[in-house]
């Protein structure tokens, strides 16, 4: 039983190898209520999860500070002094005095439970809901929060849950930072003293940063110690805040919105947060990335089991110019090296010469495909290809059809002007007519077209994102805008069960756990070089698996960076997730095209391995030093060894495996020998492409076979 109560006001929500104990203390004065965490950690018996709830209490009173910290959902109001959970105002009174209304255990589907602690505030008719599922197969908690009201009420911060962090010596916090082509920095160092804030406020989750902290006592290695990690899953406006008190006490807090923002409920509304997801590993960093990724592919990802397809994107090579003569000479060449998917990229559709024109105008582009889209398709098709098209169902431009007829179908302000970002707007997907609108192209596109793909691109922030017909309510745009995105696409889904989306937003604008739960895979940077993307994608393997991850390999010199490199090791690099291919195909030489054929038949015979296997980032800095990643699966152990710098003094010299049975033999593939999974572990094994002297950007595929 997940959800065991351990008395009238505590439970016990059980992992297969942690405990999360909670419970409401009363205040016996005021009768105040405050639902505190109690212990986050290895797995206890309901015995000794008992004891826990009955140790004496640290602080001289529960209800003064520092204890907030350990509150499930700390409100605005009391002697508390912290950041808020959740502040709300009932007219001039900003303030909430929570009592216990009840707690209610439901059985789901699957084996989960979840766990509702009702709450009421004192004098307003106002309720709060702390929602809490717990699952049999895997250490992912899952918390939410549902407010209503019974009066009018205005919801200034409402996060989905706080976390609080047991107390250790020291803390460290663990997150990944970025800009557009340099997105998934992995940063780690001391928490310090205070509140620290990771935050998107551009209605996307944005290229600086992503929703998720993990938090370790300064400890922990790549496969050792203890973490706990804090993901919100959604895909608008968020924010992470972590508190170290200085008289003690660690805490996460996260959910949506951003500071500023004002959700005016009406009598009988209710609002409800996305899941702010928690995890606790005792596998070091490494443990806890495997733990993600086998959630992702249990309860997150619509198609977690499929091996996608290696894929060919013409964006590179041709841009907007899209024609039907040169997309199919681009796909014959592209079926010849193996590629199972073409997908057609920007330009098709309306008068899209450029990025300033045609959003909202999907139709075909009338002078390059008077006759539609048809014939290409069905030539591409005839090469035995899926086929994909590129959209932007979120963008508009000023020059269309659309905009002409619809100007107030855009997030605006009343008497506020209307910024342009790229030569677009933003469509109103809070809108339902915007919603039927879109679901009614798409749909229509899908099925008249028989796509198997979409690239699903959001290239644009928000600006001046308002809804005057909304008055006082329309900040609830930057809520409803991106539930309306999941809306479309899961009925989308459902009318096409064949489909596959990816998920693309400039880039890597727009990952996490909340678009995972509506698309295949995510297009992690636009940028492309490889050795830029090996750090892209190292921060990426921190919380997502490598089947959602879709990986390029483009020209050389690289158009982004200009920085030219082995095709062997941009195919290596991309290997490491869902392989494609985005060169301009027409100016490969033949050698060229031939070792990319080998490439992606190897790929091919190691793909299931590589995106659906357990991930170890093995020693080395990537990009920067010499590196690997492996994946094991069954009885197949696949790993990429990087050298990028052939003199560099730095990095490791022996290859040594990990998550083997060291008891085993191990065959390798290129000659056959054959080694003891603990001598593979132990004293490893030295790659050829580690050899210390030899040219930049080196690198090798070795497969072995359990035997």
């Amino acid at each position: 039983m997940p959800v065991i109560p351990l008395d009238d006001h505590h439970w016990a929500l059980t992992t297969p190898s942690s405990t999360y104990v909670i419970g409401v203390e009363i205040d016996p004065d005021t009768g105040e209520a405050a639902p505190r965490q109690t212990y986050w950690g290895p797995r206890l018996s309901p015995e000794a999860a008992r004891q826990v709830t009955g140790l004496p209490r640290r602080h001289v009173s529960s209800f003064s500070t520092p204890g907030e910290v350990e509150e499930l959902l700390p409100v605005d109001g009391g002697t508390r002094w912290g950041s808020p959970s959740l502040q709300v105002a009932f007219g001039h009174t900003r303030s909430l005095e929570l009592r216990l209304a009840g707690a209610e255990r439901h059985e789901e589907e699957g084996g989960a439970e979840r766990l509702d602690v009702l709450l009421a505030d004192a004098h307003h008719p106002f309720e709060v809901v702390l929602s809490l599922r717990v699952r049999q197969d895997t250490d992912v908690i899952e918390r939410w929060t549902t407010v209503r009201a019974g009066a009018e009420v205005a919801v200034t911060r409402l996060d989905s849950g706080n976390w609080f962090v047991p107390d250790a010596p020291a803390y460290r916090y663990s997150g990944v930072f970025g800009a557009w082509a340099e997105e998934s920095q992995l940063q780690r160092g001391p928490l310090p003293v205070g509140e620290l804030v990771f935050t998107s406020r551009q209605g996307i989750t944005s290229h600086v940063a992503n929703p998720w902290v993990m938090i370790d006592a300064g400890e922990a290695t790549e496969e050792h110690g203890e973490v706990w990690g804090v993901a919100v899953a959604w895909s608008g406006s968020w924010r992470l805040t972590t508190t170290q008190r200085p008289e003690g006490g660690v805490c996460v807090s996260g959910g949506f919105g951003h500071e500023g923002l004002r959700w005016t409920l009406a009598p009988g509304e209710e609002l409800v947060t996305p899941s702010v997801l928690g995890l606790y590993s005792t596998g070091g960093f490494g443990g806890a990335s495997r733990a993600w990724h086998a959630y992702a592919r249990g309860h997150v990802l619509p198609t977690p089991f499929e091996e996608r397809p290696v894929l060919y994107n013409s964006w590179e090579a041709t841009t907007f110019a899209v024609t039907e003569a040169q997309q199919l000479e681009l796909a014959k060449t592209a079926a010849s090296l193996g590629v199972e998917l073409f997908v057609i990229d920007d330009g098709w559709f309306g008068r899209r010469d450029d990025d300033t024109t045609s959003l909202g105008d999907w139709f075909p582009h009338r002078e390059r495909f008077p006759d539609g889209l048809s014939g290409m398709l069905d030539g591409i098709r005839d090469l035995g290809l899926r086929v994909g098209l590129w959209v932007e169902p979120e963008g508009l431009s000023k020059e269309s059809e659309l905009y002409r007829a619809h100007p107030d179908w855009a997030l605006h302000l009343e008497h506020r002007r209307r910024d342009e970002k790229r030569g677009q707007l933003v469509l109103n997907f809070a809108r339902d007519d915007v919603r039927e609108w879109a679901l009614g192209w798409l749909d229509r596109l899908v099925t008249e077209h028989r796509l198997d793909y979409l690239k699903w691109d959001m290239n644009r922030p928000f600006t001046q994102a308002g809804w005057p017909e909304r008055g006082a309510g329309q900040d609830l745009v930057w809520i409803e805008h991106t539930r309306g995105v999941y809306e479309v696409m899961r009925a989308l889904r459902e009318r096409h069960p064949g489909l596959r989306i990816e998920s693309c937003a400039g880039g890597g604008g727009r990952v996490d756990y909340g678009i995972l739960r509506y698309t295949d895979e995510v297009w992690p940077s636009d940028n492309t070089d490889a050795r830029d993307r090996q750090t892209v994608q190292h921060g990426f393997s921190q919380l997502y698996p490598a089947s959602a991850m879709s990986a390029w390999v483009t020209d050389s010199p690289n158009p982004t960076t200009r920085r030219a490199m082995p095709l062997r090791y941009r195919f290596h690099v991309a290997m490491a997730g869902v392989l494609g291919v985005g060169g301009n195909l027409s100016e490969w030489t033949s050698g060229e095209l031939e070792t990319a054929a080998e490439l992606i038949a190897q790929y091919k015979r190691v793909r299931r391995t590589v995106q659906h296997g357990a991930q170890y980032r093995l020693a080395g800095t990537p990009g920067q030093e010499r590196s690997a990643v492996q994946y094991v699966l069954d009885d197949q152990v696949v790993v990429l060894v990087y050298n990028p710098l052939g003199n560099a003094k730095r990095g490791p010299r022996t290859l040594r495996l990990t998550g083997l049975d060291p008891e085993a033999l191990y065959e390798l593939e290129t000659d056959g020998s054959r080694l003891h999974g603990g001598t593979l572990m132990g004293a490893g094994i030295r790659p050829a492409a580690w050899q210390p002297i030899g040219a930049d950007h080196r690198s090798e595929l070795v497969v072995l076979r359990k035997l």
